[in-house]
């Protein structure tokens, strides 16, 4: 493994961890939030939901800055985002100004789900690409699990603890920001905007051995491509827009987002207290942790299919034993167990998977649209499910919403078996030629 690569991939993965921090965080403070501003059902689903509203914009627009800015600059605006955000809200004296500042965080989560995947990709060697993209992925959760476990030991020191739950991500957007200076710009951007020799120095610095022959064929790419203005809507993109956009759906489809936002709640209908349910919450973060972490070091043995044909069926055996659980009024911890199997399923297949798939089947003309365009469909869906399930849950009830998310996932399961093709050891150009329609 290239030092240089590596130590890349992990600073843009801290990309990563912010979002998967500020995503998760705010699961342990909804219920205060919800009292202090005396917030309808309504209102309370928009206070949820508003970050993820912002993560859509951040994903339909973060290939705009991407592919005029560059990736690296384009991050650290990222992280501005995430510092200001965190920030602001933990210091909101009304629920306006909280809406602004969470809103803003959601921008930087839909921009780094673009521009972090992508920068990672462009600078990884096929062999290792999709244990370095994955790292992005594993900082997600590795991010979730401290917004979990932080919310845990904050849950006691007064009333405020909700602002310092918020307010504790402003440390690693900090370091984000700082860390981010030691980074080069992605080198096929680079090309694609005519500097050859700053391109030609960071594939040095990557692999001396095949640095020239990089740059040549990448050149012979770009030049076969009508240039960085092509339309994602070509008839040749067909069928890589068809592959992300639906890979994305079953990724919120799957109902991960609902379960992360609201896992202290969902424990709660189940019978736990307040303080069990929060641990339990923090299970749910240990668990995805592991088996990403899993899923990330075998990802480039075993290929992407495979995890996924996995998981599919993992997933469809656990959502459908939870709604079980809750026609029948199963109370304890049946539940939370069968969750915490849930999530290792999703964790190993979908998590893992969908930035590596997703950054590797749009060719360089199109990849930050491309990106942008799965990113934003997960990102449309996570906010859409995040908004209704509270009224889902109260006015269907656990066992309807389950079997839903449990239906979904059988159709993944057909997706994948006959739709998902292997993307592991192939270079991004070789990966193009056999995706995109000539």
């Amino acid at each position: 493994m290239n030092k240089n690569v590596l130590f890349w991939s992990v600073v843009v993965a801290l990309g990563g961890l912010l979002f998967g921090f500020d995503t998760a965080v705010i699961s342990g403070a909804e219920k205060a939030i919800q009292q202090i501003w005396h917030l309808s059902s309504w209102e309370h689903g928009l206070t949820m939901s508003i970050a993820l509203i912002g993560t859509v914009l951040g994903a339909i627009f973060g290939s705009i800055p991407s592919d005029a800015l560059g990736r690296r600059t384009t991050l650290t605006w990222i992280a501005v985002l995430y510092l200001v955000s965190a920030v602001g809200a933990a210091l909101s004296p009304a629920w306006v100004p909280f809406m602004v500042f969470r809103f803003l965080g959601g921008l930087g989560v839909g921009a780094s789900s673009v521009t972090a995947p992508l920068y990672i990709s462009e600078v990884s060697p096929p062999a290792s690409r999709g244990r370095m993209v994955g790292m992005f992925q594993f900082n997600v959760v590795f991010g979730i699990l401290l917004a979990y476990l932080s919310n845990f030991l904050l849950k006691g020191i007064g009333p405020d603890a909700w602002r310092w739950m918020l307010g504790v991500q402003a440390v690693p957007a900090i370091a984000f920001f700082l860390l981010l200076f030691r980074i080069p710009e992605s080198p096929r951007w680079l090309l694609r905007h005519g500097r050859t020799a700053e391109a030609r120095a960071i594939f040095e610095r990557i692999d001396p051995a095949t640095a020239e022959a990089n740059v040549a064929t990448i050149l012979i790419a770009n030049a076969a491509e009508q240039g960085p203005g092509e339309s994602l809507w070509a008839p040749q993109y067909r069928r890589p827009v068809l592959l992300a956009v639906l890979f994305a759906a079953f990724n919120q489809l799957a109902g991960i987002n609902a379960i992360i936002y609201y896992a202290p709640r969902i424990f709660e209908l189940t019978g736990l207290g307040q303080g069990a349910a929060l641990l339990s919450s923090a299970g749910i973060g240990l668990v995805n942790f592991c088996f990403t972490l899993l899923a990330v070091n075998i990802i480039d043995k075993f290929g992407r299919r495979k995890l996924m044909l996995v998981g599919s069926v993992g997933l469809i055996a656990t959502l459908g034993l939870v709604s079980w659980a809750f026609y029948s009024q199963q109370r304890g911890m049946l539940v939370p167990v069968l969750l915490f199997m849930y999530i290792a399923f999703f964790a190993f297949s979908q998590g893992a998977v969908i930035w590596v798939f997703i950054s590797e089947i749009f060719p360089s003309a199109v990849r930050a649209k491309g990106q942008a365009l799965g990113s934003s469909t997960h990102w449309v869906l996570a906010a859409a499910i995040t908004f209704v399930f509270p009224v889902l849950t109260e006015k269907l009830g656990g066992g309807n919403t389950f079997a839903f998310f449990c239906a979904m996932m059988v159709l993944q399961l057909l997706y994948v078996w006959k739709l998902m093709p292997e993307t592991k050891g192939k270079s991004l150009e070789d990966a193009d030629k056999v995706l995109v329609l000539h």
